[in-house]
C-alpha cells in the first residue's frame, strides 16, 4: 500500500516537473499517454510495454524511465526499478520523484546508506516536498537514527500542523530518542546518578510519582551533589504534603546550589503552604 501511494503521488510530481512531456517526438506522444493511463489503472505489464515503446524510439526522456521504474517497483523488482530511477537522474540531476521513489527502492533492498543519500538529495531539490521528507525520516527510523527522523518529522510539521500522521510520528520518534538516551546513558554509566534522574524525570511525566521518587532516591544514593535531584525529590513530596521531607529535600538543594533562583522559590512556596495548612 506505502508503495502504491508512492507512486500516486510521483504521478503528479512527474507532470509538475520541468522536464516537460512535449519534449517527445509527435509520434511517441500517443505510446506515453498509453503507458500512463495504464498506470494509473494498475496495467502494468500495458504500461511497461508503452513506455518500452517510446524509449526505444528516441524518448528516453527522464520522467520516462521515472515511469518505467514505478513500474518496476510496483511489481516489486526494485534492483531494476532502482536502475531505471538511476537512469533519470543521470538525465536530470534537479528531477526530485526519482530520488523519493529509488530511497524506496533502494530501503526495500537493505541498502539503506544509499536510500538516505537519495532521499537528503531530494529533500534539499524539493524542500517543501512532504513526501521526500517522510521517506527520509523512514529511513531514518529504519536505521534507528531517531534525531534525524526527529528532524524531519518537525519539518513535516512546519510544513502540515494538522496532520496528524506528522504528529503521530514526532511523537514516536521522540518516544524512541528518550529510550535511545536513556540506553546510551546505562551503557555508558550503569546504575549512576544521572541515568536514575532521567529515569526519575521519565516516570514524572508519565505521571508515576512513586517510581519517579525511587529514582531519584537512587541518583542521592549513587551521588548526593548532583544539582536538581533533591529539587525534584522536594517537589514530589511537597505534591504528596509531606512537609518535613520536602523542606529537608529543598534545604539539601540549597546547600548545593545556594544561587538557584528556582530552589529558592520553591522554598518560599513550601512555607507558605505549611503556614497556611492544618
Amino acid at each position: 500500500m506505502r508503495e502504491r501511494t508512492i507512486a500516486a503521488v510521483a504521478l503528479v510530481l512527474v507532470l509538475g516537473t520541468g522536464a516537460s512531456a512535449q519534449e517527445l517526438p509527435a509520434g511517441l506522444r500517443t505510446s506515453f499517454d498509453e503507458g500512463m493511463e495504464a498506470l494509473k489503472a494498475g496495467n502494468l505489464d500495458e504500461a511497461e510495454s508503452a513506455f518500452r515503446t517510446v524509449v526505444e524510439g528516441g524518448g528516453g526522456l527522464a520522467y520516462v524511465h521515472n515511469n518505467l521504474g514505478i513500474v518496476l517497483q510496483r511489481r516489486g523488482q526494485h534492483q531494476r526499478a532502482v536502475a531505471e530511477f538511476a537512469q533519470a537522474v543521470g538525465l536530470d540531476p534537479d528531477y526530485a520523484a526519482p530520488r523519493i521513489l529509488a530511497g524506496g527502492s533502494l530501503l526495500a533492498l537493505g541498502r539503506v546508506a544509499e536510500a538516505t543519500a537519495q532521499l537528503e538529495a531530494a529533500v534539499e531539490i524539493a524542500p517543501r516536498e512532504p513526501l521526500a521528507r517522510l521517506q527520509l525520516a523512514r529511513v531514518h527510523e529504519h536505521a534507528g537514527d531517531w534525531i534525524g527522523a526527529v528532524e524531519q518529522y518537525r519539518a513535516l510539521k512546519e510544513l502540515a500542523p494538522g496532520e496528524a500522521e506528522y504528529m503521530y510520528g514526532l511523537g514516536r520518534a521522540y518516544l524512541r530518542l528518550s529510550e535511545w538516551c536513556l540506553s546510551e546513558l546505562d551503557a555508558l554509566d550503569s546504575g549512576q546518578a544521572r541515568l536514575q534522574q532521567s529515569l526519575g524525570h521519565h516516570y514524572r511525566v508519565q505521571g508515576r510519582p512513586d517510581l519517579a521518587l525511587r529514582a531519584f532516591e537512587r541518583a542521592v544514593e549513587a551521588d548526593p551533589t548532583l544539582p536538581e535531584v533533591h529539587l525534584a525529590l522536594a517537589q514530589i513530596h511537597m505534591e504528596q504534603k509531606r512537609w518535613a521531607e520536602a523542606r529537608r529535600a529543598i534545604e539539601r538543594e540549597l546547600a548545593l546550589v545556594p544561587e538557584s533562583a528556582g530552589a529558592r522559590a520553591f522554598a518560599r512556596q513550601l512555607q507558605a503552604l505549611e503556614a497556611v495548612t492544618p
